[in-house]
Order: structure tokens, then C-alpha cells, then sequence
């Protein structure tokens, strides 16, 4: 039976550094309370829709944009904390 060729390994090179890169510190205390403050605000948002929405000329008027209004403040501060560090 005939013998395999023997294969030889390349010498490893580490990748370029980027001269550009930075080294990503923590997060802004502004930025925590935004992203915190979003979604309390629409929590909020919610609740105030479901106990006093009819009493309230705002809610009353906007109807089922409420709960779109409420939960994309929600959303929007859920997505900010993908950025925290």
C-alpha cells in the first residue's frame, strides 16, 4: 500500500491589528438612566391606559395606539441594553 504524503502545517500568523479600535469602556451613566427611564415610561404608559384611559382626553383620543405608544417605549429601552456595558 502506497504511503500518504505528509502535509506540512503553515507557521501561525496572528491577525492584523486595527490601529482605529479603541477598547469599548462602560456605558454612560445618561445612558442608563435613558434606557431605564424608556421603560419605565411606558410601563407607565400601560398602566395609566388601563386605569383611567377613558377618564383621560389623551388616552381616550389615541384608543388602541396606547398600547403601541406604551410598548415601543418599552421595546425601545429593551434594545438600548444590547449596547450596555
Amino acid at each position: 500500500m502506497p504511503k500518504s504524503k505528509v502535509r506540512k502545517k503553515t507557521a501561525y500568523t496572528p491577525p492584523a491589528q486595527r490601529s482605529a479600535a479603541r477598547a469599548a469602556g462602560p456605558t454612560s451613566p445618561v445612558y442608563v438612566a435613558v434606557m431605564l427611564g424608556l421603560m419605565l415610561v411606558g410601563l407607565a404608559w400601560l398602566i395609566v391606559n388601563y386605569l383611567a384611559g377613558d377618564n383621560l382626553a389623551l388616552f381616550s383620543a389615541l384608543g388602541s395606539w396606547n398600547f403601541l405608544i406604551g410598548f415601543s417605549l418599552i421595546v425601545i429601552g429593551l434594545l438600548m441594553t444590547m449596547r450596555w456595558r
